[in-house]
């Protein structure tokens, strides 16, 4: 390894056994959210120290085959192969020291508004989420809805929603979904349009992680909280008490409505909860755009013009155009398979991040 390599290493190294011997302690294991902390990053390092176990293994034996070469040629071949298999596993050491996103194994939240469309994209709006809670069904993740406002076709003017991982490794929920975010266009003939004309709508995806541990602080005076009953479709009251919170953030004009807790305490918490996570994805935006660092940012205004990726039903086509993928197999994407699509931007966005990591 070169020594920059080196430098980089060591620390790494040094944190990884530091870990593993604290997750032997019965003490850390009493603190379940400490245990889950250290258990998600000690499954982040185990990949790059079985490499680096790999990598000095393989430069060992080679040196040796080298050595005894000169006593028996078969010891020749093996030393050129083990010196072929040196450069891979240089490569994925190189990549694995790629900072990763520090918000990988979080949980998100999720909001999904219509936009420019009308009733069609609200419809719309309602086929993404239906999209999105098969994805999470396939993957074994627990999505709660947290508030909602149908339109009366039956679609969503907007929906919020919590996605949960199954919190057993660094690759959570964000890890995949946070590359939803942005405007999401569809062209398609609407139910509503009785001359077979297609039209353009547009809906946007708004994603967050949901950290376990919230940084953003709230101060209650830069809050107004109105309480209100619970309503279903077409404004029908579903609960006989004022249980249905939405707080304001009067500094920055945020609103968040949570109705489908049994309580009104608890859907204050759970609208104060999705707050900060917003508050804090704001503030980190902000910090990202000062540096200069930010690569990509989420589309805060519904506007056709604006997309990031648009589904296509004449031709059965989905278009990514931050990464030029395009399939023509939207009914499945729809139906949650989105892996294709989504490989796609993660392979994108390692290779980006490795190109980073390279020019400094």
């Amino acid at each position: 390894m070169e020594a920059a390599s080196e430098d980089s290493l060591r620390p790494l190294l040094a944190e990884y056994a530091e870990i593993e011997q604290r997750l032997s302690e019965p003490d850390v294991h009493a603190d379940q959210a400490l245990a889950r902390k250290l258990g998600r990053r000690y499954a982040e390092l185990a990949p790059l120290v079985k490499t680096v176990q790999e990598l000095t293994a393989a430069r060992e034996d080679e040196a040796a085959a080298k050595e005894l070469a000169g006593e028996d040629p078969a010891f020749a071949a093996e030393a050129e192969q083990l010196a072929q298999r040196i450069p891979a596993l240089q490569a994925k050491l190189t990549e694995l020291l790629v900072p990763r996103d520090s918000y990988d194994a979080s949980d998100v939240l999720m909001e999904i508004k219509s936009g420019e469309g009308g009733e069609e994209s609200a419809l719309f709006a309602g086929d993404l989420l239906r999209m999105y809670l098969r994805y999470a069904e396939a993957r074994g993740w627990r999505v709660e809805v947290l508030d909602a406002t149908e339109s009366d076709l039956g679609g969503y003017k907007d929906v919020t929603i919590a996605v949960k991982g199954k919190g057993d490794g660094p690759d959570g929920v964000w890890s995949r979904m946070k590359y939803e975010g942005g405007v999401h266009r569809v062209q398609r003939v609407p139910a509503t349009e009785s001359q077979g004309r297609i039209h353009t709508s547009a809906a946007g995806v708004l994603v967050y992680p949901e950290p376990e541990e919230v940084e953003v602080t709230v101060d209650p005076n830069d809050l107004r909280i109105d309480v209100f009953r619970s309503s279903g479709p077409g404004g029908q009251s579903v609960n006989t008490t004022d249980s249905a919170v939405r707080v304001t953030h009067l500094p920055t004009g945020i609103v968040v409505s949570c109705q489908n807790e049994k309580s009104q305490l608890q859907n204050r918490a759970r609208a104060i909860q999705v707050l900060q996570a917003r508050l804090q994805a704001m503030a980190e935006e902000e910090a990202a755009a000062k540096a200069a660092d930010e690569r990509r940012s989420q589309v805060r205004t519904v506007d056709r013009s604006e997309r990031v990726r648009t589904y296509n039903f004449p031709e059965n086509r989905i278009s990514d155009h931050r990464v030029n993928y395009k399939a023509y197999n939207l009914d499945q994407v729809l139906g949650g398979e989105l892996d294709g699509v989504l490989d796609a931007l993660t392979e994108a966005d390692r290779a980006e991040r490795i190109a980073a990591q390279s020019a400094s």
